[in-house]
């Protein structure tokens, strides 16, 4: 259940809520996590647009986005994250309108320390995740 956010100068986006939505669900399905409403309402993107003074690097060039992806601990193997930074950045490319943006995006991936996950008003380890998704599905199933 990955949290995203993309820092972009303002304007670089002509629909950003169309971008969130894109990068949450190809982050879902890279992860491979069931398709169920825990995951589908706890996956989310965030576009937090700045000023472009805002961003620069040793240039002054302040055309430049940062994506910034927090998982579970162990939720993306070297695979995962690969395609992760592959497809999360050819999305932010498109989504701009510029293949060059592709060469000025960033992707950190960061994973939260088992028990650093918090939903439902609770800090979960990740037994208690994969305990809460199986619960899901075994009631969706009507088991």
């Amino acid at each position: 259940m990955p949290m995203i956010d993309i820092h972009a100068p303002a304007g670089t986006f002509a629909d950003p809520h169309e971008l969130a939505t894109a990068a949450a669900g190809t982050l879902m399905r890279i992860e491979g996590v069931p398709d169920i409403p825990m995951f589908r309402e706890n996956t989310a993107a965030f576009v937090r647009e700045l000023p472009a003074p805002a961003i620069s690097d040793v240039n002054g060039e302040s055309r430049h986005v940062r994506v910034q992806v927090l998982t579970n601990a162990g939720a993306l193997d070297r695979d995962k994250q690969l395609a992760v930074v592959e497809q999360l950045t050819a999305l932010v490319a498109e989504a701009a309108g510029d293949p060059t943006l592709a060469r000025r995006t960033w992707v950190l991936l960061t994973e939260a320390v088992p028990g650093g996950w918090g939903l439902w008003g609770r800090a979960h380890t990740n037994e208690e995740l994969v305990a809460a998704a199986r619960d899901e599905i075994a009631s969706l199933r009507g088991g």
